[in-house]
């Protein structure tokens, strides 16, 4: 966890107000900036569907969005990389504390 100091200046109405509705404490703080990041998070998401609506895009349909997964995969050769393969080697386990 992180401690923080923060000083904020604020009308005198505010501040009074803010204290009288128990939003000054360090729980109802870290409740209001977690509010605030979901909100930017889902403007931020709805101005990108509004970009992409803009530039001309569409949403895929379920039909479409069958057909992408449903689509022939690409075919690896023997010789060509498997996902497991950069886990079939030995692995020695280094430790990074400090002395």
């Amino acid at each position: 966890m992180t401690t923080l100091e923060l000083n904020v200046n604020l009308s005198d109405r505010l501040a009074r107000e803010a204290r009288a509705a128990g939003l000054l404490t360090p729980q109802a703080l870290a409740a209001l900036l977690k509010d605030a990041m979901r909100r930017r998070a889902a403007q931020t998401l709805l101005a990108g569907a509004a970009r992409a609506t803009a530039a001309g895009n569409k949403p895929l349909s379920m039909d479409e969005i069958q057909a992408e997964v449903s689509r022939p995969k690409l075919k690896l050769g023997a010789s060509s990389p498997r996902i497991g393969d950069a886990f079939s080697a030995p692995v020695t386990l280094v430790s990074l504390a400090s002395p």
